[in-house]
């Protein structure tokens, strides 16, 4: 399907922005809490993907330009998760080799997924490793039973970050199984989250729209 540069440039702007929010908000509450906000998992496929489609194969604009904020983002949470997340991990020894080997596997998997479906936008491994972000979220709450790291703000930023590529790529491609799936997950995993942290701020008598 043809879409115009128009509504193409709209959409991946306005997910730009509100990733970019998330990478921010998270940033900000990590260093508050002393903590990591997003799943060590997700962070590096996350910054794999955007290394790859910053540097290796770069994307055309205005992608190139947000994929290369979201690197220098990333790199900061990088160093939040390397100075608080030993502490949560058991045994603390093994964080930082396990750290190193989910980067270099994350970054073999993206490019292998990149080659094999001849996948030069990163389609396929953006909205997989997004599936997988979304469902550590939830993990991550209800393995930690707080809100540090967290705030209602960063779920429903990531959905909306992601609900406007997913029309973009529905639009490029209504037919692919695959990615209407991932779509679909995605934002099932994203809204049982927003509700489920909304509900643990309740729980622990904090105002979900207060904690920014």
């Amino acid at each position: 399907m043809t879409i115009s540069p128009e509504l193409s440039w709209t959409l991946q702007i306005g997910s730009g922005i509100f990733w970019t929010a998330v990478y921010l908000l998270i940033i900000r509450l990590g260093f508050r809490d002393k903590t990591y906000g997003m799943p060590i998992a997700a962070l590096c496929t996350n910054i794999s993907w955007e290394f790859i489609f910053s540097f290796l194969y770069p994307h055309a604009p205005p992608q190139n330009h947000i994929n290369l904020i979201w690197f220098a983002f990333d790199l900061v949470i990088v160093f939040q998760t390397l100075r608080f997340g030993r502490v949560a991990f058991e045994p603390a020894w093994l964080f930082y080799p396990a750290f190193i080997l989910g980067l270099l596997v994350s970054f073999g998997a993206i490019l292998a997924i990149t080659f094999e479906f001849n996948d030069w936008d990163g389609k396929y491994a953006a909205f997989g490793q997004n599936l997988m972000m979304s469902v550590l979220f939830v993990a991550m709450l209800l393995k930690r039973q707080d809100v540090k790291g967290q705030s209602i703000y960063i779920a429903l930023f990531k959905m909306a970050g992601t609900l406007l590529p997913s029309i973009l790529f529905f639009l490029r491609f209504p037919n692919s199984p695959l990615l209407n799936f991932l779509y679909v997950s995605i934002f099932i995993f994203d809204l049982i989250y927003a509700v489920l942290l909304y509900a643990k701020h309740k729980e622990l008598g904090i105002n979900p729209w207060g904690r920014v």
